[in-house]
């Protein structure tokens, strides 16, 4: 009987991975010797990194969902929380598509990142046929900023190829970067934080924005994808027909006490003055879900924790009830 039992989970171990097996493809141009400057000191450039992609296809399943991220080269590099959600993916039939550009962290300030991405992106579905349909953007930080960045690309200039996009999935990140201004320059004033982020965002903001909020902010609000200062808020039509859910983990306790940050410098402001602007333009799917502080176990709190204490399963559940 103990040997029946041990065939019966041998056979089953072996079903599950051949039902549940996942083809991996990448593609990746090779590596420019060149660099971005990032500040004003001869020191501050970043190198390049490889542009390309990684797909990866639900081996014995149907696709019936494309997951994108917009994430950077290396599939053995990428973000451990977001490589849980790959797996998970392919028992749902969902393909999942990761494509970098060539500059690192890169914000998608020009067109030329964003026609990169949306080559790539055409290129992928071409080639391997995936169809254009229930597409979903997932991200947290820049990730999330870019899928956003490339929305709006795609939708105003007119591409010939357009994504057939069902939603996006946002997690903690900046969406005002007229409040993510200030609040650099606040860190920068009292001292009190690591200072390499805010100088080298805003030194980026000021540079591709051609200046300070103050005398670009017709710039900002652009590149805003939502702005409490926006009274236009001219982006918040790009995403109305779209199922959007949002993560946020204001952890304002912890903020206060360790980075004298107030409300003013954290991320879920962008996030819920977001759904606010999007239910008054008529998309009523949206969702909110507020990841409490103690339930965090994790002495840090930040983009990449909450990303990780997302319940990935019941995300998926949620993302498969938006195709059906």
């Amino acid at each position: 009987m103990k040997n029946l039992k041990l065939f019966f989970l041998l056979a089953l171990i072996i079903f599950s991975s051949k039902t549940f097996s996942q083809k991996v493809i990448e593609d990746y141009k090779p590596l420019k010797n060149d660099s971005l400057r990032i500040g004003i000191k001869d020191s501050d450039f970043l190198p390049f990194i490889q542009s390309g992609y990684t797909l990866m296809l639900p081996e014995n399943k149907s696709i019936n969902s494309t997951l994108i991220f917009l994430e950077d080269s290396g599939f053995d590099k990428k973000n451990k929380n977001s490589k849980e959600l790959y797996k998970l993916a392919s028992y749902k039939g969902f393909a999942v598509l990761s494509v970098s550009t060539e500059i690192p962290f890169d914000f998608y300030f020009t067109k030329a990142s964003m026609r990169s991405t949306h080559d790539l992106i055409k290129e992928v579905f071409t080639k391997y046929k995936l169809p254009n349909k229930n597409v979903f953007f997932l991200g947290a930080s820049l990730i999330g900023h870019r899928a956003m960045r490339y929305i709006k690309f795609m939708k105003e200039n007119n591409q010939n190829f357009q994504l057939n996009i069902k939603g996006l999935v946002i997690c903690n990140f900046t969406l005002d970067w007229t409040r993510k201004w200030h609040q650099h320059e606040r860190e920068i004033r009292i001292k009190r934080n690591h200072l390499w982020e805010p100088k080298f965002i805003n030194y980026m903001l000021e540079t591709y924005l051609k200046g300070i909020p103050k005398t670009a902010s017709e710039n900002y609000h652009d590149f805003s994808s939502y702005s409490y200062f926006d009274e236009k808020n001219r982006n918040i039509k790009l995403f109305k027909n779209y199922a959007i859910r949002a993560y946020i983990e204001p952890a304002i306790k912890y903020r206060l006490t360790k980075k004298l940050q107030t409300l003013y410098e954290n991320n879920s402001t962008d996030m819920v003055g977001f759904l606010a602007e999007l239910e008054l333009a008529g998309n009523k799917n949206t969702s909110l879900i507020v990841l409490q502080p103690e339930e965090n176990s994790t002495k840090e709190k930040s983009v990449q924790t909450t990303w990780g204490r997302m319940n990935k399963t019941e995300l998926l559940n949620w993302i498969q009830k938006q195709i059906e």
